[in-house]
Formats: structure tokens, sequence, C-alpha cells
């Protein structure tokens, strides 16, 4: 039986091997990689498959921002990676997982979201594409892949994509 459960420091592991498993060591030159670079997962948003004591899946999520050409902050939540072990693919997990991280985002208040990733997947979960075709990114992006969720009316038409992390010692906008 599969088990949709926040994830703990202890699964990090775990994690990373099914990452490396299923989209190999070079998943870290990608542009939602470096978007995640220097930030720590918003814990209570990320979640994990098991089976027995097994990890099967995860859905991490990450603070970004977007910062308008004003230098004017908005926050967002970068969900991703989604990932299944190969043993377990099509068997609904990789929905499950995002329906929980999504569900745990609109609990607390944690809107919009963002990914880059399927339309023809995601569409079913909100996601959007269009509404970041003007933002910047740390590298090359197919736009049709920039996929938003939520009330995005409040973000800014051009800006920066960017991780939330504290500038100079203080508090991100």
């Amino acid at each position: 039986m599969i088990q949709i459960v926040e994830a703990i420091a202890s699964d990090s592991a775990a994690i990373e091997q099914l990452l490396d498993d299923r989209f190999g060591p070079a998943r870290h030159a990608r542009t939602a990689y470096r978007l995640r670079e220097g930030v720590t997962p918003l814990g209570p948003l990320c979640v994990v498959a098991r089976e027995g004591d097994r990890l099967v899946g995860s859905a991490q999520c990450w603070p970004l921002r977007v910062r308008a050409v004003d230098g004017a902050c908005a926050k967002l939540v970068l969900l991703g990676p989604v990932a299944v072990a190969a043993s377990h693919e099509g068997a609904g997990i990789g929905s499950a997982l995002t329906q929980a991280a999504l569900a745990r985002a609109d609990a607390g208040g944690f809107a919009p979201q963002l990914l880059i990733g399927d339309a023809g997947f995601y569409g079913r979960f909100g996601f959007a594409a269009g509404a970041g075709e003007a933002w910047h990114l740390p590298g090359p992006v197919d736009r049709a892949r920039l996929l938003l969720r939520g009330d995005f009316e409040g973000l800014p038409r051009h800006g920066w994509l960017e991780a939330d992390v504290p500038v100079s010692g203080r508090a991100a906008a």
C-alpha cells in the first residue's frame, strides 16, 4: 500500500538517489535546478510516497520570487521535481504526490505556484502557460513549459525569476 506523507530530513539521500535514477546527474544543469540553488525546500509542502519502508516517489517545493524592474518582489512556490520510481510508473503516484503538495500549498496560503513541465499532465491541476512569458530565468526554458497555478494577478509582467533567499543578511522582500 502506498502512503503519501510529509518528507523528513532523513529522506534526503533516498530522494537524491531517486532523482539521479529518474533524471540522471545532468539534471543539476537544468534551469529549474538553478532556480533552487542556495535555498532550502519548503518542508511542509514536500511529500514522499512510501511503500512500507521504501521511498518510491517524491515531490518537492521551493521558495521563489519574481523581481520586477522597479525592484519589488512577488513570492512564488516552485513545484518540482516530481519523481516516481520506474518500478511504480503508471500507478498514479505522480498525480497523488502533485495533489498532496498543492493541497498543502493551498491550505497554507502559498500561492501562486510555478513549475517547468508538461502542460498536458499538469493542466489537470490548474497549471497553465502564458503568465510568465516575459520573465527572465537563469538559463534556457521552453516558455510553453513554464506553467503557473493560482492567483497571479499581482505578479509583475516583466521581471527576473530567482530563488527566494535572504539578501545581505536580511529577509527577502
